[in-house]
């Protein structure tokens, strides 16, 4: 898959990729206002509206469709901003270009119905634009990754993945729970994948985006997508986590841009040492690892023999009390234990399964 880097269409090299704008297209004062107080931050490269809002209940505000596109021409000529809209069907991506939107992107329940965003990618065969994709609602890694391939077949190769949180079911503080993990892996599995971040989704709330904001640049996501509003307070949908461009502004100005590496041959070489280290306490873990996954082996053989259970309910409560005490006795924290309980249990029982099927039942 060809993807290209954004510094090569878009970005300097180093620079995080800044976009901004409300919510939703409400009215040509409020877009146009919007986008004059945001032309002033420098570092914006795209200014965002949504033209078509797909809410989950009607009866609410779904945009203004058409006519918004208007009035993102007005942007562009009145400011020189790039404009970007959510796309979701053929005739959206149809109209997009015919008013010369610069970028398109692909919101959560779209990216989830890959019927949605094939239609899209037939649209665009042929066509140079770039195409930013938000990850699905639900953690599906691979409907996140189809959606990158299907573009990449109809011949795009200006792809952004946009980082905007999961649905939950659990209790949490944030709209979309992070999952940090999952961009993550994407990142891995597509290395040349540029990846921004969407603190407002995740948030829910203008309160906490700064933080959020912060962790996506300290994990090395190449920007930011965050919604503003001339007034939040009147704004027709998700107001409360909309912010003000000057509100905007002064959070870009106080967040910490790192860098993905350093030209300091100290400061490489000491991280080389801090590496090696980390190496060779990762060689003994794994050592370690393997005598514990041995002494499982043996239990399943046991329990096999002795015809008992491989799951044990007491003996499963005790360890994940007495690691988490452990843990918390060494200043490491309860979650962190308990995650790791987890796994090691997971393989366990992976393990004693695999001895008893070995034990193969007589024809009947």
């Amino acid at each position: 898959m060809e993807i290209h880097s954004l510094h090569t269409w878009i970005t300097k090299p180093e620079e995080p990729l800044i976009i901004a704008g409300p919510c939703g297209a409400e009215s040509e004062v409020q877009v146009l206002q919007t986008a004059k107080e945001l032309s002033e931050i420098k570092s914006l490269k795209l200014f965002r509206a949504g033209i078509w809002k797909p809410r989950t209940r009607p009866n609410s505000f779904e945009g203004v469709g058409e006519k918004g596109l208007v009035w993102l021409n007005q942007v562009q000529k009145a400011f020189n901003l790039k404009t970007t809209v959510e796309v979701a069907n053929a005739q959206h991506t149809e109209l997009a270009l015919k008013y010369g939107v610069d970028v398109l992107w692909i919101g959560a329940r779209t990216t989830g119905n890959p019927f949605s965003v094939q239609e899209i990618a037939d649209v665009l065969k042929g066509v140079d634009i770039p195409v930013f994709i938000k990850n699905p609602i639900h953690t599906d890694l691979q409907l996140w990754l189809g959606a990158f391939e299907r573009f990449s077949n109809s011949g795009i190769k200006k792809m952004v993945a946009i980082h905007r949180g999961f649905h939950y079911a659990g209790k949490t503080k944030y709209r979309n729970k992070p999952m940090w993990e999952l961009p993550i892996e994407l990142k891995t599995l597509l290395p040349q994948l540029p990846i921004i971040c969407d603190p407002s989704h995740i948030c829910g709330n203008r309160e906490m985006i700064a933080d959020v904001a912060q962790k996506a640049l300290d994990l090395g996501m190449n920007g930011l997508m965050i919604e503003s509003h001339i007034n939040p307070a009147e704004a027709l949908s998700d107001g409360q986590q909309q912010l003000t461009p000057s509100a905007l502004k002064e959070l870009l100005a106080h967040l910490t841009y790192r860098r993905s590496s350093s030209s300091k041959p100290e400061c490489l070489d000491r991280l080389s040492e801090f590496r090696k280290m980390i190496d060779e306490v990762d060689d003994e873990l794994l050592t370690i690892l393997k005598k514990r996954m041995s002494i499982i082996e043996q239990i399943g053989h046991y329990k096999e023999e002795q015809g008992i259970t491989i799951f044990q309910l007491e003996r499963w409560q005790e360890i994940l009390r007495t690691r988490s005490q452990w843990a918390e006795n060494l200043g490491i924290p309860k979650i962190y234990a308990e995650k790791l309980c987890l796994l090691l249990h997971d393989e366990s029982i992976r393990i004693q399964t695999e001895i008893m099927n070995k034990t193969k039942l007589p024809n009947i």
